[in-house]
């Protein structure tokens, strides 16, 4: 692959990172932890369970609760065994150690970003999960708490990832180098990977998992957020590849369509997305709007918009949202009927009405960051990255049902499965 050019995207975040960098020593005293773990016995045809996993982004530990009725705890796993080693290949590479301080001090918030996404093996016996200060993806042995394998992602980022639906491979944003990365789960060896637009993002399996659908949200770390400066935050679309060969199917730019539609106020870079049961729309949230888009996949076109309410507590300085973010987080109840919006800068979620997109009660919540379903579809599940806990809101009323207890800034929440009789690995 040839060099990207010092204009490219890559080499503008490369100098942005670099800049936060300069001004810091580090001195490394730790020396590397011990390699990666071999696999471990194969429980074979155990009995599963279903669970739920919860990612403390901030503390690199993944909460495991049930998937449904109480939310209750049922163990704790450390996704970054080998921070140490880790660490000190940083520390040693200066132009790692740049994005490093980059991420801390940007997308992290000042802490360390040590768990994005996951997801459990078929058999249940490793979580995969991405690690974006790492830039890498690794598997975790769900018996001893070892790292099984390491996939060092292109770039100095990796992010969201999605399961293909018989549950065999990853697909995994590499944010600064613009690719997807499409992993053997069980292996960690890469099957493909395709290009996107600036700074992947979203990824969703589509069409029995015959296609890629990624979602680029360009450069939400620079202070131009105005509107008038829209044109700075890069090259924003949705790429969607053929999921065997990883070969490009289509790209739609939303900038078009929003603008046909009336909203040229609108960004276009598309944030966390649902599709509706039978794949006939997509809903999506968009950089700095307090609402949601609805699109007709086979009309290729913006149908509606819904606008939700605003906290009057909430800046309108848009320097203060998070990533860019001023709602991050969708999901849509199995019948297709509701959609669960969380309102993340707003502190509040709300179950809304597809027929109407009229919003139910607005449920506070702190920083909420994502929303899930339920193993038994009842509930949505948020995680409340300002309050350290996971909540569950009722489709059908859109009331509270209960929080849960769990680490340091969770983000990502994700049903998953287990052997039956599970205990949680033994502290690394």
């Amino acid at each position: 692959m040839p060099a990207a050019a010092p204009s490219s995207p890559p080499f503008r975040r490369a100098r942005r990172y670099g800049a936060l960098a300069a001004a810091l020593a580090v001195v490394v005293t730790a020396a590397p932890a011990a390699g990666v773990a071999a696999p471990a016995a194969s429980v074979g045809a155990a009995a599963l369970e279903e669970v739920m996993f919860v990612g403390n982004n901030w503390e690199g530990t993944v909460d495991v609760i049930r998937s449904r009725g109480d939310y209750a705890r049922l163990g704790r796993v450390n996704v970054v065994p080998d921070k140490q080693q880790r660490l000190w290949e940083i520390y040693l590479n200066p132009i790692k150690l740049a994005f490093y301080l980059g991420i801390q001090q940007g997308p992290g918030e000042g802490h360390d970003q040590l768990v994005d996404d996951m997801y459990t093996t078929p058999d249940g016996t490793a979580l995969v999960a991405s690690r974006p200060s790492f830039a890498d993806v690794v598997s975790i042995d769900l018996r001893t708490g070892a790292v099984r394998w390491r996939f060092p992602v292109s770039g100095f980022r990796s992010d969201h990832m999605a399961v293909s639906p018989d549950g065999t491979r990853v697909a995994v944003s590499a944010s600064t180098s613009d690719t997807v990365h499409v992993l053997d789960i069980n292996t960690g060896k890469q099957v493909g990977s395709f290009g996107t637009g600036d700074t992947p993002h979203e990824n969703i399996f589509t069409d029995g998992g015959r296609h890629i659908w990624n979602m680029s949200i360009g450069d939400v770390n620079s202070s131009l957020d105005a509107p008038s400066q829209d044109w700075t935050k890069g090259d924003r679309k949705i790429t969607i590849a053929d999921a065997t060969t990883f070969a490009k199917v289509r790209e739609i730019d939303m900038r078009p369509r929003l603008d046909a539609y009336g909203r040229s106020d609108l960004s276009d870079a598309v944030r966390p997305a649902v599709f509706t049961p039978d794949e006939s729309r997509l809903y999506f949230q968009v950089s700095f709007f307090n609402g949601f888009v609805e699109y007709d996949v086979a009309g290729d076109r913006v149908t509606r918009v819904a606008t939700l309410p605003k906290n009057p507590n909430t800046t309108e300085d848009r320097t203060k949202w998070v990533n860019d973010s001023r709602h991050h987080g969708m999901s849509i109840s199995p019948d297709g009927a509701k959609l669960c919006v969380a309102g993340t800068m707003d502190d509040y979620t709300t179950i809304v009405d597809r027929s109407t997109l009229a919003p139910g009660p607005l449920v506070t919540a702190s920083k909420p960051y994502w929303a899930t379903v339920s193993g038994d579809g009842r509930d949505c599940v948020i995680s409340e990255s300002g309050a350290d806990q996971v909540t569950a809101i009722s489709f059908a009323t859109g009331q509270k049902v209960v929080s849960v207890p769990v680490g340091d800034h969770p983000q990502r929440v994700r049903i998953g499965h287990l052997p039956a009789g599970w205990t949680p690995p033994a502290a690394r």
